[in-house]
């Protein structure tokens, strides 16, 4: 065999490996999250750019930017795309991405991202349900909805201290929570 031929054969060998080929085999593609997105009307001006940690069942995990008013599924498709093992009807992929969060991919037939952490007990207050809310001491239904409406309508906490901006909360009330939450 002539040397060039085994320079060529090792080539296209390695140019097969790189690709992700390996003797007809290939890996299964990410699957894009398919999103429509238009611009809102009368926007204009600086934008504001969300970063965001992509973990789980994604093709590329790690941090992506994202602008202001993004969705979830922006995100993932940020991440490279879905894997093909991934669990998305077990996501809300219609969330707005909140700055400084993890959306974690969970893997089919593996428990998506807990809101309330294992072992410790405490709750993500900027991605807690209600019901979630409702579980915090001291915190009956009506204060749980006032929690959730206040971070959606002025955006994430960003201290544990920004409760107390929320109506029927104040100093004691906030003590009380300030070991059973976690912000952002």
């Amino acid at each position: 065999m002539q040397p060039q031929h085994l320079v060529a054969g090792g080539m296209a060998l390695l140019i097969a490996v790189a690709s992700g080929i390996w003797f007809g085999g290939r890996p299964a593609d990410p699957v894009p999250v398919m999103i429509d997105r238009q611009p809102a009307p009368g926007t204009q001006g600086s934008i504001i750019v969300l970063t965001v940690h992509v973990s789980g069942a994604v093709a590329r995990p790690g941090l992506v930017e994202l602008a202001e008013g993004a969705r979830t599924a922006e995100a993932l498709n940020e991440a490279g795309g879905a894997l093909p093992e991934a669990d998305l009807s077990s996501m809300n992929l219609a969330a707005p991405v909140i700055d400084g969060t993890m959306i974690v991919v969970p893997v089919a037939g593996q428990d998506p991202s807990p809101v309330v952490l294992a072992g410790d007990g405490r709750v993500r207050i900027n991605a807690a349900s209600i019901e979630d809310i409702t579980s915090l001491p001291g915190i009956g239904p009506v204060l749980a909805e006032r929690i959730a409406v206040f971070r959606d309508e002025n955006g994430p906490f960003s201290a544990v201290e920004d409760l107390l901006d929320v109506p029927g909360i104040g100093e004691s009330k906030l003590a009380a929570l300030r070991d059973s939450v976690i912000v952002p």
